[in-house]
């Protein structure tokens, strides 16, 4: 049976074999190759020493309709192993309409915490500008102020600068948090949350540790990243014309400053899940769309396929944008080589196969990562907790393919915004408009 598909595939397939190839190439050999580099560097991390004296340090917290989270993120800041009296935390409100000043009005009563709040434009990359020059700290840590803190994560950020000089700016691993996705009581909404969790698992302490280890990151997260002061100073601030904001800083230090940009993988923030299937189209929209513009203002000089090796941005592109259409057209080719009478036993064949590859590769990236959260005990339970989802996670990369691929159509056509559409909205504008050129279409034949 072996033997009959592949002559069938070779004699009847062939231009089928070169598509099937673009996948394995681009994405699973490189993947495959990058987590066993992680695997066997995994098995040699080194403990860092702490100062003789710790720096003073400053976070900054924008705070946009914050009131039901910012307590606890503050909290977390309380009881994070860095001490309390080396760190400043400026608030920066920009624009809240509910009543988050209450939270930080109880969380100034609870907590002996140097704390500020100041009032700022709109927007998170203008409440993060006005919240620098407030900071007087060696080094200026960023949180989004609906998360929380792993408690060692700005101890281990600290000491990740105060051991390499040449460091100039650092983002932490993004998990999202285990105990709100055990409480959803939706079984497909938690079934998503796992699945997040676990790509936000591989992509970070898998995807960003080796793009780290080469100074290639793309994006510090904006959720929670930290930069010396000198570094930060000497960029142009966070772009306000951009959904991209995180990306651009990121760029502008490796790029514009040659500073070295790096993942600690072992300081940890803990985000919310995803809330529904609309959040996570809009966000992905969002971050492709930010991307682009990150992209284009950095790489029109670069932008040539020979260059596909040499300058891991035109790969990063390449790869997340130029070959979605091609993943795009072999699945539709799929269906038009059936009415061609192509064996439908090839077609499948060459699904599985593609398919198994993809979860092998999962299943490295799993071992991995599992070794780089050794150090988290309760974390390691869960994430192994969700080792199944090495078994949906292609699926589930292959819908947000396409999402990103809706965001790079709209993104030519749409002004950059922060909340877009959402997937029902544009499906009832689609319908509208297919509607109305049905009913023109009918009003002429009447004519």
């Amino acid at each position: 049976m072996l033997d009959y598909l592949l002559n069938l595939t070779l004699t009847q397939m062939g231009f089928w074999i070169t598509w099937a190839m673009i996948p394995i190439v681009v994405e699973i050999v490189p993947s495959l190759i990058s987590a066993v580099r992680l695997i066997i560097r995994s098995g040699h991390i080194k403990q860092l020493p702490a100062p003789a004296k710790l720096p003073f340090i400053s976070i900054i917290v924008p705070v946009y309709n914050s009131e039901d989270t910012l307590f606890a993120c503050l909290q977390s800041i309380n009881d994070s192993t860095f001490p309390n009296s080396n760190m400043q935390i400026v608030l920066a409100d920009n624009q809240s309409t509910d009543d988050s000043f209450s939270a930080y009005a109880r969380a100034q009563n609870h907590f002996n915490l140097n704390m500020q709040l100041i009032r700022t434009d709109q927007g998170k990359a203008k409440a993060l500008n006005g919240a620098i020059y407030q900071c007087i700290g060696t080094y200026i840590i960023n949180i989004d102020s609906d998360g929380v803190l792993e408690k060692h994560a700005l101890m281990n950020m600290v000491l990740h600068f105060e051991n390499d000089l040449d460091l100039a700016a650092l983002t932490g691993t993004i998990l999202t948090q285990k105990n709100l996705i055990k409480t959803t009581k939706s079984h497909w909404l938690r079934f998503l949350q796992k699945t997040e969790y676990f790509e936000y698992a591989q992509a970070f302490l898998s995807g960003r540790t080796i793009e780290s280890d080469n100074n290639q990151l793309f994006t510090m997260s904006g959720a929670f990243s930290a930069f010396r002061k000198d570094t930060l100073l000497d960029t142009f601030m966070y772009n306000t014309s951009t959904v991209g904001e995180d990306t651009d800083m990121t760029f502008q230090v490796r790029q514009r400053l040659k500073r070295k940009v790096m993942l600690c993988a072992d300081a940890i923030f803990y985000i919310e899940p995803l809330a529904s299937v609309e959040q996570l189209y809009k966000q992905r929209q969002r971050w492709m769309r930010g991307e682009l513009e990150v992209s284009q203002e950095y790489m029109h000089h670069d932008a040539q396929l020979g260059k596909f090796f040499q300058n891991f941005l035109v790969r990063r592109m390449m790869i997340d944008h130029t070959f979605v259409f091609p993943k795009m057209i072999w699945m539709f080719a799929s269906i038009v080589l059936l009415f061609f009478r192509y064996s439908p036993v090839v077609l499948g064949f060459s699904y599985v196969v593609i398919y198994l590859l993809y979860v092998f590769v999962s299943a490295i990236n799993f071992i991995s990562v599992g070794r780089l959260l050794r150090p988290f005990p309760l974390e390691l339970k869960f994430y192994k907790s969700v080792s199944w989802v090495i078994w949906s996670l292609p699926l589930y990369n292959f819908v947000v393919s396409w999402i990103r691929l809706i965001g790079v159509i709209n993104s030519m056509s749409l002004p950059g915004v922060w909340n877009t559409a959402t997937f029902t909205a544009e499906v009832q504008s689609a319908v509208k408009i297919v509607r109305g050129d049905i009913r023109s279409l009918r009003e002429k034949k009447k004519e």
